[in-house]
C-alpha cells in the first residue's frame, strides 16, 4: 500500500515503544516501576477534587458544543490573569490560544513559522522537536548539551547555529531531564536572539523562540524565569507553550494554552481550527473556574508538589547512595517537572548470560528484567545510543514503588562485568 512520503518516514515514538512493551511484561505477571512515560497514574495522582466536579457540572449544564476557534472567553480571561499574577506577564486575551493540550500549540507553533527547508535549532535533549521538524519538512539542528550545565543549552551552544535559522524551541523546566534556565543563562541567550535578528534586513523572517513552560508551576526552590520578563524586547518573536496537563496532573482533561505576537496567535488559531483540536468546552469552563480560585490552586499544589519532590528525592538519594558504594551511576538534582537525570554508566559490560551492553538501550531492556525498573534513554530525545543517561519519570509510581526498585536495581548492576 501507498502512503506518502512524510508518513512512511515518519518514526514511532520510542517511549512509547518501551512502555508497550513494560506494559506487556506487566500483563503477564512481572512487577515494575514504570517510569518511561510523562505522564501520571490518575489513581495515584488524581486530578484535584473541585475541577472534577466542575466538569461534571459544566456537562450538567450542557455546556456540549463547540468552543470559540481561540477559547472560551472566560478562560482566556483567567488565562490572562494567571500570567499576570504568576509570572508579571501582560497578554490580553487576543493574545491567547486555548488548544486541547499542548501538542496542538507546538504543532501550529512550526506550521505557522515554518516553510520546507526553514532551520529549527533545538537542544538534545529534548521532546519531540525532530518530529515536529520532520512533520513541517524543517532542517532541524539538535545541539548537544551537557551535564556540567545540567543539559541546559547555553548561549555559547546555541549562537553558532542561529545565523538564518527560522526557530529556536527550549522548554524549562525541561523534558527529559527535570532541569531550569537560571535568570543569567536565559537573558544570555536571549541577548543572542536579539543580536541575531537586529542583523537581518526587514524582508528576511525573524528567528522566532517556543517557550514551552508547560512545567513552569511544577518548580522546587527554583524560581522559574521567562524570555520576555528578563528581556522585553523578546515579546515581538516569543511564542508561549503552557497549560494545565503537568500542575493539575490533568493530562487526559486537555486543555492547554498559549499566548505570543497576536498575529501569530491569530495564525495559529486558524491552524488549530483547521484540525479541530480545542479542547472541550465543559473542560475549558471548569478550568476558568478552578483557576479563579487562587487559593484553592495553591492548597492542591502544595500538596501535589510535595507527592512528586519526595519522589524524586527518593530515586536522587538512592542513586547518589548507590554512586557511594562505587557503582557507576550519578543523577542531576531534581529542580522541576516529574523527572530526574540519572546516569547508569554500564554500556560495554556484560550480563550473566553473557550478552554485551552494546548502547544505553540494552542497559534499560537489562534492568527492566532483571530489576523491574523502566527508564527512558537519553537516545530517545535526540542524542547518541552510546550516551548513558536515561530519563526516569515519577508520575505513575509511588514512593515505596521507587524505594523497592533501589534495591533491585543495585542488585543487577551488580551481577554486570
Amino acid at each position: 500500500m501507498k502512503v506518502s512520503v512524510l508518513a512512511s518516514a515518519l518514526v514511532g515514538s520510542e517511549i512509547i515503544k518501551i512502555g508497550n512493551e513494560v506494559n506487556e511484561m506487566k500483563r503477564k505477571g512481572a512487577s515494575i516501576a514504570n517510569l518511561t512515560i510523562g505522564d501520571f497514574d490518575s489513581n495515584i495522582y488524581p486530578i484535584p477534587t473541585e475541577l472534577k466536579a466542575g466538569i461534571v457540572d459544566a456537562y450538567n449544564a450542557n455546556q456540549t458544543n463547540y468552543p470559540p476557534a481561540d477559547g472560551v472567553l472566560q478562560l482566556r480571561e483567567t488565562v490572562s490573569e494567571l500570567l499576570k499574577d504568576r509570572f508579571g506577564l501582560e497578554y490580553n486575551t487576543n493574545s491567547i490560544l486555548v488548544s486541547g493540550g499542548s501538542r496542538p500549540l507546538i504543532y501550529a507553533t512550526f506550521l505557522a513559522l515554518i516553510d520546507p527547508g526553514d532551520t529549527v535549532v533545538f537542544p538534545a535533549p529534548s521532546w519531540n522537536n525532530n518530529h515536529y521538524c520532520h512533520l513541517t519538512s524543517a532542517n532541524a539542528i539538535a545541539v548537544e548539551t551537557d551535564a556540567a550545565h545540567n543539559f541546559m543549552p547555553t548561549a555559547a551552544q546555541l549562537k553558532p547555529h542561529l545565523k538564518g535559522a527560522t526557530l529556536l524551541a527550549l522548554c524549562s523546566p525541561l523534558n527529559p531531564t527535570g532541569t531550569m534556565f537560571d535568570a543569567d543563562s536565559l537573558t544570555e541567550i536571549c541577548d543572542v536572539i536579539l543580536e541575531e535578528n537586529a542583523s537581518r534586513s526587514a524582508n528576511e523572517k525573524p528567528l522566532y523562540l517556543m517557550y514551552d513552560q508547560i512545567y513552569s508551576l511544577l518548580t522546587f526552590g527554583k524560581e522559574h524565569v521567562n524570555p520576555v520578563s528578563l528581556r522585553p524586547a523578546m515579546r515581538e518573536f516569543t511564542v508561549f507553550v503552557d497549560g494545565s496537563s503537568k500542575c493539575l496532573a490533568a493530562t487526559g482533561v486537555r486543555v492547554g494554552w498559549g499566548f505570543g505576537p497576536e498575529d501569530i496567535v491569530n495564525r495559529m488559531k486558524a491552524l488549530v481550527g483547521h484540525m479541530g483540536a480545542w479542547a472541550p468546552k465543559a473542560e475549558q469552563v471548569a478550568m476558568s473556574n478552578y483557576f479563579n480560585d487562587k487559593a484553592q490552586v495553591d492548597t492542591f499544589l502544595n500538596g501535589f508538589k510535595g507527592q512528586i519532590q519526595d519522589s524524586l528525592n527518593a530515586l536522587y538519594n538512592g542513586f547518589n547512595e548507590l554512586k557511594g558504594e562505587g557503582f557507576n551511576v550519578d543523577a542531576v538534582e531534581p529542580m522541576g517537572a516529574i523527572y530526574l537525570t540519572i546516569k547508569i554508566d554500564y554500556i560495554g559490560k556484560t550480563t550473566p548470560d553473557g550478552q554485551l551492553l552494546k548502547d544505553s538501550a540494552d542497559v534499560n531492556f537489562y534492568l527492566i528484567k532483571e530489576a523491574g525498573a523502566a527508564l527512558v534513554p537519553f537516545s530517545a530525545f535526540g542524542n547518541k545510543h552510546s550516551m548513558p543517561w536515561f530519563r526516569a519519570s515519577v508520575g505513575a509510581c509511588t514512593l515505596q514503588d521507587i524505594k523497592d526498585m533501589l534495591p533491585r536495581i543495585k542488585t543487577a548492576l551488580s551481577k554486570l562485568k
